[in-house]
């Protein structure tokens, strides 16, 4: 059952791990078993667990030819990896397995549904990677290929659309009991396009409609796409590749983007009502999400950015981590994030103050640490008098810093990790804007977890996340403001 090239795979991960040590890693973000991981894949509730596959380079801590790391959950905080899924190891999936999803079979089995790449030979004799749609059904640990695999190839494209950029399938079932597939597309165009397919048993598929064309609005290849019910409405996630700036919402290079509408089942349409960037800050890509048994939906990103890649040093045993997972919703038309509520779980020692004056630089006892879950509530003194800027300090000492900021009179929050100890030219900062804020008064949640920051504004109005990796002795916390505010603090400390 297993090939050679799973079997290596396997074998080298379980010894590789063993150099990391634990206090290498987050606490409670997950990282790679050893090298390299990106996307997330397969993100599912299977077998009593959450089950979450990765994109994954075991031999290095950089990309290369991509194999399917595994992890499961009973929590979403802690995480037990088993051995390599997928490895590349048929013709059609020879240059790698990329992105897809998961979904349980009706005798129980466990069907993966990823992108196979492997080598197309062009009219004009040049080579050039083609993508297809594959599957493997197994366990919850070993998994089988399909024998007859790829099941959605070049022939069900529609005429004139890339055989070359077409992958990243996100699995359901709709509520007419068949199956549905929605899969990344550039078309004619060069812009993106998300593709809908369909199935009877998840092993046969044809080609139903485009859901959403992207008409050069939003970069260009729409990646990783994500399609759900949610509140009373259709929400599609997808990952843009190549965005221009559009002021605050959208930022350039690979971004998010969240769209909200209605979906039209006989046409296999979505009707688009609105949309926005999913995540504000520098490190968060590729979204995948759940559904819980209590109906909650659940979302995990990779939380790393490919203009940013180089902030980890070549030598490393890991690189790249999950976000915090985030339960989703809709309010006023637009999506809310907030920490999942499972990490309370591992709050500890609070200490907390109420209407403390800041008006330069200050620091309160026992509000410090790497591993932190922290709640300000900034107001001015002087509501006729409102401050300029007020920022939070953290993972700080005497050499580094990582800042976020709010400035009430041009409505935005900064996140800045220029002064976090990185030796390369990448992405340092970010901003969002914050509609009504211009009063002085906003709500701050900081998840810290000693390599990251995740900032949650107003109850998830807007996240903003990054990633640091200032040496894990810089744990100091600091207010500053100019002018004058008040506020109120909760730190709990988080550990396992």
């Amino acid at each position: 059952m297993y090939s050679e090239a799973l079997r290596e795979s396997r074998r080298y991960e379980q010894i590789a791990a063993k150099k990391i040590k634990e206090t290498d890693r987050p606490l409670f973000h997950l990282t790679p078993y050893t090298g390299w991981m990106n996307d997330p894949n397969g993100f599912c509730f299977y077998g009593g667990k959450y089950h979450m596959f990765y994109q994954y380079n075991p031999y290095a801590s950089h990309w290369d030819t991509m194999h399917w790391g595994h992890a499961v959950s009973s929590d979403l905080l802690n995480w037990e990896f088993l051995p390599t899924a997928l490895a590349p190891d048929e013709v059609y999936d020879q240059n790698g397995c990329f992105s897809g999803s998961a979904i349980t079979l009706p005798d129980g089995r466990h069907l993966l549904m990823y992108t196979g790449v492997s080598v197309y030979h062009t009219p004009d004799g040049s080579k050039r990677d083609i993508q297809a749609q594959c599957i493997a059904v197994g366990d919850g640990v070993d998994y089988e290929k399909y024998e007859g695999n790829p099941v959605i190839a070049s022939d069900k494209i529609p005429d004139g659309d890339s055989i070359y950029d077409f992958r990243d399938p996100k699995l359901w079932k709709g509520n007419d009991g068949k199956y549905y597939c929605a899969v990344g597309n550039r078309p004619k165009d060069g812009s993106g396009q998300i593709l809908l397919y369909r199935s009877e048993d998840g092993y046969k598929w044809d080609y139903f409609s485009t859901l959403i064309k992207n008409n050069n609005r939003y970069g260009k290849m729409w990646e990783c796409p994500d399609f759900f019910e949610i509140d009373g409405k259709w929400m599609l996630l997808t990952s843009p590749q190549d965005m221009l700036a559009n002021e605050f919402e959208y930022h350039n290079g690979n971004g998010t983007l969240c769209v909200i509408g209605s979906f039209d089942e006989k046409t296999g349409k979505l009707i688009e009502e609105c949309n926005q960037a999913i995540d504000y800050g520098i490190d968060f890509y590729a979204p995948q999400t759940v559904l819980t048994e209590d109906g909650r939906r659940i979302m995990i990103g990779w939380m790393q950015n490919w203009d940013a890649c180089a902030i980890r040093e070549p030598e490393a045993l890991w690189a790249g981590q999950m976000s915090l997972p985030r339960e989703l919703s809709l309010k006023d038309g637009k999506l809310i994030q907030k920490p999942v509520r499972e990490l309370e779980s591992l709050r500890g020692e609070k200490v907390s103050y109420d209407s403390v004056p800041v008006s330069d630089v200050i620091k309160l006892k026992g509000i410090e640490g790497r591993c932190a879950d922290i709640e300000v509530n900034i107001r001015p003194e002087d509501a006729d008098n409102v401050f300029h800027k007020f920022a939070v300090w953290f993972a700080e000492n005497d050499s580094f810093r990582t800042s976020v900021s709010f400035r009430p009179h041009e409505k935005t929050v900064k996140i800045d990790r220029k002064f976090s100890g990185s030796r390369r030219a990448i992405v340092h900062q970010r901003r969002c804007l914050i509609p009504d804020s211009e009063n002085g008064c906003i709500k701050l949640r900081i998840i810290l977890d000693r390599y990251s920051a995740e900032i949650f504004i107003n109850d998830g109005e807007k996240v903003m996340t990054s990633l640091i990796y200032t040496d894990i002795g810089a744990d100091g916390i600091s207010f500053f403001c100019d002018g004058e505010a008040l506020i109120d603090v909760v730190k709990y400390e988080l550990f396992r």
